[in-house]
């Protein structure tokens, strides 16, 4: 702001220089003198784009399209909620949680388990949800091997960092009924509660972030109405950091 205020006064000295001249030479004086302001103005718009963030721009097209009612290339219209949904800020894809997101999706594929995780990111963190039948065997709680890959990895990233960890356990709303488990509110405990061990024992995850809770079949993602739809509402999801009211994208079309 110094430098702005000194390069004011200087523009402002030959303009009066430029008045009090003789009409020869007070005309050019002038009319570089506004040359050299737009030049400047033009540089200081350069510079404060130059430093937006990138997310800060992402929200502004999406704000003015939205105004305008236009529709972003490659989208279409769909009937319900937005597209885009008015959950929280773009997250910048060069953050710490974006590349993690990343990573455990690529290891994921790499072990072929592609369609049994879904990770979504939102700014103050992400949600990794595991489906039942690469975390579990069928009406068990025990931690699947095919799993501990992925859970090291969590692990691995969540053990130096200081976000809180909270870990859900869901069924479908079949019935289940035995010694061990009377019901899905005590299965769905136990499958979090060990997955909260895992992070314990073997990753020395700090037990002050960590919680676990068990849903039973009472907060559904899809109506228990199908096999397909009972497949997808048994799950565990690993919340870090402070969960959103944010869709997974396969939601966005219930």
């Amino acid at each position: 702001m110094c430098q702005l205020h000194k390069i004011s006064l200087f523009l402002r000295s030959q303009i009066l220089k430029g008045r009090t001249g003789t009409s020869e030479d007070g005309g050019w004086a002038i009319t570089y003198t506004g040359f050299i302001l737009i030049l400047l103005c033009f540089f200081i718009m350069l510079t404060s784009f130059a430093s937006f963030e990138e997310g800060k721009i992402v929200r502004f097209v999406r704000s003015f399209t939205n105004a305008l009612c236009i529709l972003p290339g490659g989208l279409k219209f769909e009937s319900g909620k937005d597209i885009l949904d008015d959950s929280s800020d773009i997250v910048d894809k060069n953050s710490e949680i974006a590349g993690f997101s990343e990573d455990l999706t690529a290891l994921a594929n790499k072990l072929g388990l592609k369609r049994d995780i879904q990770v979504s990111v939102f700014q103050k963190g992400l949600v990794v949800r595991f489906s039942d039948t690469v975390m579990f065997d069928l009406g068990a709680a025990e931690i699947s091997p095919e799993a501990i890959p992925l859970l090291e990895k969590i692990g691995s990233f969540i053990s130096g960092k200081p976000y809180p960890i909270r870990i859900e356990g869901h069924t479908d709303n079949l019935p289940i009924h035995n010694e061990r488990f009377p019901s899905n509110w005590e299965l769905s405990t136990a499958r979090a509660v060990n997955v909260l061990r895992y992070f314990i024992e073997e990753e020395k995850v700090s037990q002050q972030r960590l919680s676990a809770v068990g849903f039973g079949e009472f907060q559904p993602i899809f109506p228990n109405d199908s096999p397909g739809h009972r497949a997808k509402n048994r799950r565990v999801e690993i919340i870090i950091g402070e969960r959103e009211h944010v869709k997974l994208p396969e939601e966005m079309g219930k």
